[in-house]
């Protein structure tokens, strides 16, 4: 299964405007992950002690559990868009020991060779969204395949007609502009699952 996951505002922006590599989800998008920050389930594949167990925590442990591959973007990789030659964040925003511990499949116009960071091997696509799906369905080993943004990643996939669940964790939050999830889509309707309300974030699963 290829599950599409976001962290969205109530007014559906991804991120917020004037994204920088500093501020590489733009003003107040940082904002919209906060509800996942304080988690155990969080903290601890990034190296971090503590945290928060609850609804939350139980919803990332089992996302995390039943993934086997992931697809994004080379600006969520690492906010670059050129030749990496010149991307000074060329090997990306988590350092040497990465938290995913499973196949990554950047999708982006540039090649260059795997890219081995701790327990996380990145593999750069520059054939498209669909194959560096089918690579990560192949990978994981049959498991799902977790596509993990940025949006417009997300959007050629749906367009594509390659995503079959999106889990959208809406968080009580208004950016008023930046990137938004849905922007360009033909009309359809979603199939509303599961709903899981919380005090930071509402979570919820629409199959297409």
């Amino acid at each position: 299964m290829v599950v599409a996951e976001m962290s969205m505002s109530l007014d559906g922006f991804v991120a917020g405007p004037d994204a920088t590599l500093d501020d590489p989800l733009g003003r107040g998008g940082m904002d919209l992950h906060e509800w996942a920050f304080r988690l155990a389930a969080w903290r601890k594949p990034h190296g971090l002690e503590g945290g928060e167990v609850d609804v939350d925590s139980a919803l990332v442990e089992k996302h995390l559990a039943a993934t086997g591959a992931v697809v994004m973007g080379r600006k969520m990789f690492s906010g670059g868009s050129g030749p990496w030659a010149g991307d000074p964040n060329a090997n990306g925003w988590w350092g040497d020991d990465p938290p995913f511990r499973k196949p990554v499949f950047v999708v982006t116009h540039h090649a260059r060779e795997p890219l081995e960071l701790g327990a996380t091997t990145f593999t750069f696509v520059t054939a498209g969204v669909e194959q560096a799906i089918a690579d990560a369905t192949t990978a994981g080993s049959g498991k799902d395949v977790h596509i993990s943004g940025g949006a417009d990643v997300v959007q050629q996939a749906i367009r594509a007609g390659l995503v079959d669940v999106i889990d959208l964790q809406i968080v009580p939050l208004l950016l008023g502009s930046g990137v938004r999830l849905f922007d360009g889509l033909e009309p359809r309707r979603l199939e509303a699952g599961t709903v899981v309300a919380a005090p930071r974030a509402t979570h919820v699963r629409y199959t297409l």
